[in-house]
């Protein structure tokens, strides 16, 4: 084991032997220790801090000797805000235990309640055990091993967009400084091979590192442009949102966006016998993939983060044939007489059929002196990879829908404080109600209602922001190292010709909202069928989807029965 290894705590009274057994599977790279009082497991958790470890692992038996299991919990949060929480009953009283902490677990007071195995191989207890480990691993501590290594300096903005890129893509990346044993050794490596040194260089899984001066440089040297009109790999579904994409003359379909929506399609269309490829201007994923933590998606009782279930779903299309490219942003959709041409920077796609599937980019918060801060301190969307940075500072978090709350919560495992700032009375009309309970337990996180961020600034990054209270008048300053910006939704659809009908917002309109004038023999297109024979919507893009991942998925989905009906001879 490690000397630094991080430390799984067994708090039990009566089981603590049982549960050490369980976890002997661990202790090669954990340090497992054991406690049999809340008190006592508390004086653990500091003599491990105190020590230089982290806490990875707080598990308990529901019942113990000086306190609630809930009221421990909490105190050992206080104390450990980035370890994941587990109760683990006996078998006597695990239908107990369900009811009598059922409420704690819907308001996020700890993470998962499992029944403590009774023998050897319990592998349903042990794989939620890793789920969680996993999840800790990879987001509250720098991973131990990277894919990819940046040399440059860490705080740089090209470096941090690269970095939060690749951890979006589920790469373990690691910053190295130039005068570093990593960075020496690949700045000698990239000048042998010729190159002229600058910084940031990055390399991935061994390969000769490049110089790159932007995020789509890195994403086209791992995976590849588009490939034009006439390469020789045959296709029979291109979806525009995630790797190489390859073509005959013609393909079947191009998919614009690799989000929920997207990556939904690519899974069924790819294994319903269409060849796919997946296109994507950014990260696999969407806002979706940005989600510290998804805890309402079906089938995932413990929660996914955004990004695992993005590369999740990124395999799953993989395995039946579908292929990706990342960093390619759509700039046209020449439309024609069932032929239709999918147009980026590195290729042309032409396709019999287009599913536009782009979904939404957060809005602009429009306040000059914090544009300038974007990449130092200030960051669009949750951000994931610099939340442990704000360890022992002030956030705020802008916005009042799931992905605010999500990112509130995971920020406020590492930052002093987070408030987030919402222009409504309250977040009953824009929140899922399980997110809204986990924000009121927290201690960190406080909602600033009736408000407005309308200035901000630093001396070379942010520090400090202008609150506005509209219900009040009264404009607060307040110190802070982190802003994040999620607010509103705008749809990536500028590229698209005007034969696209879109509606005031430019949301791509389907089924019965395309104008008339667009009806074929006097019918309404289908659902998910835009004013364009051939090209399709689903997910945020369409004007009158849910915004949600689990609707965004579904439409995904339904949308290649359409695909294959427009298909059919």
């Amino acid at each position: 084991m490690p000397t630094s290894a991080p430390v799984v705590l067994l708090v039990s009274e009566h089981h603590h032997a049982l549960l050490a057994d369980q976890f002997g599977r661990y202790a090669r790279e954990y340090d497992v220790r054991t406690a049999r009082s809340a008190a006592e497991a508390a004086e653990t958790i500091r003599s491990a801090r105190a020590e230089g470890r982290t806490v990875a692992l707080l598990v308990h038996d529901g019942a113990l000797p000086d306190a609630h299991p809930l009221l421990a919990f909490a105190e050992w949060r206080e104390l450990v805000p980035t370890a994941r929480r587990l109760v683990a009953s006996p078998y006597e009283r695990f239908l107990d235990d369900s009811e009598n902490l059922r409420h704690g677990l819907a308001a996020g007071k700890f993470d998962a309640h499992l029944l403590m195995p009774r023998g050897v191989r319990d592998e349903e207890f042990h794989g939620a055990v890793c789920e969680l480990l996993s999840d800790w691993g990879s987001t509250a501590v720098a991973p131990e091993v990277d894919t990819v290594r940046i040399v440059g300096d860490a705080d740089a903005t090209l470096e941090r967009a690269i970095s939060e890129y690749t951890g979006r893509m589920g790469m373990p990346t690691l910053v190295h400084a130039p005068d570093s044993p990593v960075g020496v050794e690949m700045t000698a490596a990239f000048t042998a091979a010729g190159g002229e040194v600058t910084y940031p260089l990055v390399s991935l899984t061994g390969r000769p590192p490049i110089a790159p001066r932007d995020v789509r440089t890195v994403a086209a040297a791992f995976y590849g442009p588009p490939q034009p009109v006439g390469s020789t790999d045959t296709v029979d579904l291109a979806i525009v949102g995630a790797g190489p994409v390859g073509s005959t003359d013609t393909v079947d379909l191009a998919i614009v966006g690799a989000g929920p929506a997207g990556l939904a399609a690519a899974v069924y269309g790819a294994s319903e016998g269409l060849s796919t490829v997946v296109v994507e201007a950014d990260a696999i994923g969407g806002q979706a993939g940005t989600s510290s933590m998804i805890r309402n998606y079906l089938g995932f009782p413990r929660g996914v983060s955004g990004m695992r279930l993005a590369q999740r779903a990124r395999l799953q299309a993989m395995r039946f044939g579908a292929r990706f490219s990342t960093g390619w942003e759509v700039t046209a959709l020449e439309t024609g007489d069932g032929r239709h041409r999918v147009v980026t920077d590195g290729g042309t796609v032409e396709a019999r059929a287009v599913v536009i599937a782009t979904g939404v980019a957060y809005r602009s918060l429009g306040v000059p002196g914090i544009e300038e801060l974007v990449g130092r301190g200030v960051h669009y969307g949750s951000a994931t990879s610099v939340a442990r940075e704000m360890e022992g500072h002030d956030v705020v978090v802008v916005g009042g829908g799931n992905s605010a709350g999500q990112a509130a919560l995971h920020l406020a495992r590492f930052a002093r404080s987070v408030t987030i700032v919402v222009r409504r009375p309250s977040l009953a009309e824009t929140m899922s109600h399980y997110l809204i309970d986990e924000i009121r337990w927290n201690p960190r996180v406080d909602v600033a209602p009736c408000s407005q961020v309308v200035d901000g600034g630093g001396n070379g990054r942010l520090e400090w922001l202008d609150v506005h209270d509209t219900s009040t008048g009264h404009t607060t300053r307040r110190e802070a190292h982190g802003l994040f910006l999620l607010i509103g939704a705008a749809p990536h659809c500028g590229w698209l010709p005007p034969e696209v009908a879109r509606d005031a917002h430019g949301f791509v309109l389907t089924g019965r909202a395309v104008p008339e004038e667009s009806w074929a023999a006097g019918m309404p297109p289908a659902d998910l069928a835009t004013s364009v024979p051939g090209v399709f919507a689903a997910g945020d893009v369409r004007a009158g989807s849910m915004k949600r991942v689990a609707s965004a998925t579904g439409e995904g989905a339904s949308v290649i029965s359409l695909v294959h009906a427009h298909l059919a001879p």
